[in-house]
């Protein structure tokens, strides 16, 4: 892999069960990993609206709602589905393999 394009970062897949989100930091980025019916999704652990942490917001199924101020996002796609988020959060690629997730973050990070 080139290093200078991505990172990998692979997490235990038994840590997180269907329905829930885990929120982690990685080289100064929060991120939020969803495991939705067994398929896992990892993005920015904030709101595009108003920077909230998403991680304190409520999972159910693939959207995600932000504690603050209740705007709604797509977990595969980061896409605001409801206001007042008009920006998408950025989505990282995930890959589950051999009980492992592995989240693929661009370097350098987002800021």
């Amino acid at each position: 892999m080139d290093d200078s394009a991505s990172r990998l970062y692979p997490l235990d897949a038994t840590d997180l069960a269907p329905g829930t989100s885990r929120a982690f930091c990685v080289n100064g980025v929060s991120i939020l990993l969803c495991n939705v019916d067994g398929e896992f999704f990892a993005l920015e652990n904030r709101c595009s609206h108003a920077k909230a942490p998403l991680a304190e917001g409520r999972l159910q199924g693939h959207r995600l709602e932000c504690p603050l101020h209740g705007a709604v996002f797509d977990v595969r796609t980061g896409k605001p589905e409801r206001p007042p988020a008009r920006r998408a959060v950025p989505i990282f690629p995930v890959e589950a393999k051999r009980g492992w997730v592995h989240i693929t973050l661009p370097n350098p990070a987002p800021k």
